[in-house]
């Protein structure tokens, strides 16, 4: 539909506006002398496959990831049909993409610099979950995701649950869904077993006991600054994202694990389900991590300025792990994986 362009001005103006209101909140990401070289990430669904993407691309710096109904490395190739196909349900028609042929895609973008060496991977530890009863991304797809990491990391340091019948979700002891195997909104589900524990313990090895109750503190903190153009909106992100800093982080050296929603689990969605009950913080309190929460946004339509010709389509508010922001996504110059770095960068920062 054409609009008018006074009135573009006017709607334009207002989201500005309302970005802005909803950032007036937020502080900036404090700096907290983070060990740089002890981060790791983790995420569901959209977010274990950007979780992996940045994982692959700054494997320099990652210790670890976790996997949580993923997809493998670039597995779509710049196609939303691939994603949502080969990459999600596949059949016959749309069979899942052969690991060898990503990891030939992988070790081409390592020697071109567009990644880090991929000899990285090899020191990484990797925990992957898929659940049985997954409707969306389903289980042969994470086999896939097993077989690529396979590739690079020894066999002893990848461990693979697919034995509970958990939904399309974020698994927790003890809170979420009582059904199991559900596969809908808030995506966290109460399956009597602690994901973030156990991705946890595989990534830095034996924790010790969790407090009863997270007792640290929640930052609401700007993304913009994270971004060259300073225009989350343009990228899919929101103005604001959360981070979980246990108190001894203000005294101590402390690491960062980056933990990714999954589509339709932004705040915005699901309120606070995510950044404080998905499990990671109450590890984190007792273990020296600070978890960090980075925020995607439902998008469809032209960024800003309209000359820019930037047009995104995710209503959803997934992670960008098919190229609707960028042709370089899953690379070092993707936006949104550029944004992470910069905000792990920012923790690791000496105050």
């Amino acid at each position: 539909m054409f609009i008018p362009l006074r009135r573009l001005h006017i709607a334009v103006a207002v989201t500005c506006c309302l970005a802005a209101d909803a950032a007036s909140g937020a502080e900036r990401l404090p700096a907290y002398g983070a060990n740089l070289s002890e981060t790791s990430v983790s995420g569901l669904s959209s977010g274990a496959a950007m979780a992996l993407q940045f994982h692959v691309a700054h494997s320099g710096v990652v210790k670890g990831a976790g996997i949580v109904a993923g997809v493998p490395y670039d597995c779509a190739e710049q196609s939303s049909n691939r994603a949502t196909s080969n990459c999600m349900k596949p059949d016959a028609a749309h069979p899942v993409p052969d690991p060898a042929h990503l990891k030939d895609i992988t070790d081409s973008l390592a020697r071109s610099g567009a990644i880090d060496d991929v000899a990285n991977l090899n020191d990484a530890r990797v925990w992957l979950f898929s659940g049985r009863k997954d409707e969306v991304v389903h289980p042969v797809v994470m086999d896939a995701a097993r077989d690529y990491y396979a590739f690079y990391v020894p066999p002893d340091r990848i461990a693979f649950r697919n034995d509970i019948g958990a939904g399309h979700a974020m698994v927790t002891e003890d809170y979420g869904d009582k059904e199991c195997g559900v596969n809908k909104a808030p995506f966290i589900v109460d399956c009597d077993f602690d994901a973030a524990k156990a991705m946890l313990e595989q990534i830095y090895g034996p924790l010790n006991p969790p407090s009863a109750q997270p007792a640290g503190k929640y930052v609401e903190f700007d993304q913009k600054e994270f971004l060259p153009d300073g225009n989350p909106y343009n990228h899919s992100l929101s103005d604001v994202g959360y981070a979980y800093v246990p108190h001894v982080c203000a005294l101590e050296t402390c690491r960062v694990h980056v933990a990714l929603h999954g589509c339709k689990q932004q705040a915005a969605e699901v309120g606070d389900a995510f950044y404080k009950h998905a499990g990671y913080n109450r590890w984190a309190d007792t273990n020296h991590i600070i978890v960090v929460y980075p925020q995607t946004i439902s998008r469809w339509g032209w960024g800003w300025p309209f000359y820019t010709l930037n047009f995104v389509l995710n209503p959803n508010a997934c992670w960008d792990w098919w190229g609707y922001d960028s042709a370089e996504h899953h690379t070092k110059k993707g936006p949104q994986i550029a944004a992470i770095r910069a905000i792990v960068d920012r923790l690791a920062t000496k105050p």
